[in-house]
């Protein structure tokens, strides 16, 4: 079994206690990924002083510098892509194809965030004072810690990494404790690609010890965070209590709306890819279908039919639809979901089972699922599986279909089917998410776009796009007094 270091200051080192864990292929439960340190809270104060004393010269480096560092990072990814990828698959489990593609977004993010080297603007303005000149520039945060889930152990973690460094900032990196290869091979990117040491630390395993010790630790200045709802609504309480910035990417329960005018072939593509892609374990999957009720029937027969024709295997394999779910905690969470929506009323119309017998019993598959006839009221309905699990419900007009939308806790991402540009806008202007798809699915977006969502999916400033580089930096105002006399007038706050 490979065994692998914690990466601070520059160095591959062993967790100050020398304890590690094994991590293993969740398409084949006996198959080790690797070995890995078990880090504790002395590993993270020392992973923040490493970056403490990397910091001063990182963020004094011309941001156009900073670039040529990401640029050669972006290179050497793509040097790397299929490596990177089918470590993806091998530890978190999910087809091949999307981890590709997961591949591809890392690298968009990088590159975009190097081009914000030469962009890093501040604004001039004029004074109301004269022989006076104000403006406003950038400076890196600090510190940030980067706290990053398992379902996209290399995507988030860049979205993230590539605009804090380009601002200046030093990071520590504690990655999801099932997902620590992932974490290892960026960290090699950066390290290859000559990231001075210190600037990047990378710590692994179980994280509410570390999460905590990092929220707490006054040299850091800044907490990025995705994960669950719960826990990214303590780290930004406790943030605020210690006047530290946090961000936190939280849950989702993402509905697509079907009106009775959608092209009905497109429409299930999209909630196919939506709620069955990466076996639904992304923030942005397509949780709930709400059908206008003049096509529900329709609807139904053609999602089950296309339900029925995906491949379920090892993600590995690039015929495969749908893989394994990432581990034993989840396999068992989608099950008991499954036997709470049976429990509840609602009708198992496919699905629903632990999957057995040959490659199946070798790793964590469970079914495609599909629920129809799911009221707002269930369980189901309402809270965050993160499984290959869609949650079908019936109304009669726009108008319900967006209560029904709406009447969940989180506010990520949503869609609407239909050729009606009145009812789209209507749809736009009062849904309750932060990421609208008009005749798209629930999925995703595009990195020069802001990322994240309302109510409890999402507190604090947005990822992605220019709002990123906003949350990795404080503005300085400025005011330089150029005359040579003493100014007269008061100066008034």
């Amino acid at each position: 079994m490979t065994a692998y270091k914690n990466y601070i200051g520059g160095q591959w080192v062993e967790s100050v206690s020398g304890r590690t864990y094994q991590v293993y292929n969740p398409a084949h439960k006996t198959e080790a990924v690797g070995e890995f340190q078990t880090s504790s809270v002395d590993d993270a104060g020392a992973a923040v002083a490493a970056a403490r004393e990397a910091l001063p010269g990182w963020a004094n480096t011309p941001a156009p510098g900073r670039a040529a560092v990401l640029f050669r990072a972006l290179e050497i990814m793509g040097r790397r892509a299929e490596e990177i990828a089918r470590a993806i698959t091998t530890e978190e489990g999910k087809p091949i194809g999307d981890a590709r593609g997961e591949v591809r977004r890392a690298m968009n993010i990088i590159e975009y965030a190097a081009g914000e080297g030469r962009r890093m603007f501040g604004y001039t303005t004029p004074s109301e004072l004269p022989n006076t000149v104000a403006y406003t520039v950038k400076r890196p945060l600090g510190v940030v810690g980067v706290i990053t889930p398992w379902n996209f152990p290399i995507a988030i973690p860049a979205w993230k990494m590539a605009p804090a460094l380009i601002c200046g900032n030093a990071l520590v990196f504690k990655p999801a404790s099932s997902t620590p290869l992932c974490a290892v091979k960026l960290a090699e990117v950066f390290e290859e690609a000559g990231l001075p040491p210190g600037v990047l630390n990378l710590i692994t395993g179980p994280g509410a010890q570390v999460g905590n010790a990092l929220v707490e630790d006054p040299r850091v200045n800044g907490i990025s965070f995705t994960g669950s709802t719960e826990i990214g609504t303590a780290l930004y309480a406790r943030g605020a209590g210690v006047l530290k910035k946090v961000q936190a990417e939280m849950g989702g329960k993402n509905a697509v709306i079907l009106l009775s005018d959608a092209d009905m072939d497109k429409a299930l593509g999209g909630i196919v890819q939506g709620a069955f892609g990466s076996t639904g374990q992304r923030c942005t999957a397509t949780s709930r279908v709400i059908v206008e009720e003049a096509v529900y029937d329709e609807f139904v027969a053609g999602l089950l039919e296309r339900t029925a024709g995906l491949r379920v295997g090892d993600g590995i394999d690039p015929e495969v639809d749908v893989s394994p779910l990432c581990g034993q905690g989840q396999y068992d969470k989608v099950l008991e979901y499954i036997g709470v929506g049976a429990e509840e009323g609602a009708n198992l119309a496919y699905g629903g089972r632990g999957l057995t017998g040959g490659e199946y019993d070798e790793g964590y598959y469970v079914e495609p699922t599909v629920f129809t006839d799911v009221s707002p009221d269930m369980r189901i309905a309402k809270e965050e599986i993160f499984g290959p699990v869609l949650t079908v419900f019936k109304a009669k007009d726009l108008e319900e279909a967006i209560e029904i939308s709406n009447s969940v806790e989180f506010g990520l991402s949503s869609s609407v089917y239909t050729r009606d540009l009145t009812r789209a806008f209507e749809y736009i202007n009062t849904v309750e998410t932060g990421m609208v798809h008009v005749n798209a699915p629930t999925l995703g977006g595009e990195v020069h776009l802001p990322f994240g969502g309302l109510k409890s999916s999402g507190v604090g400033q947005r990822e992605q796009g220019t709002e990123a580089f906003d949350f990795f930096t404080e503005t300085i105002t400025v005011y330089i007094d150029h005359g040579e006399a003493a100014r007269q007038q008061a100066r008034f706050i």
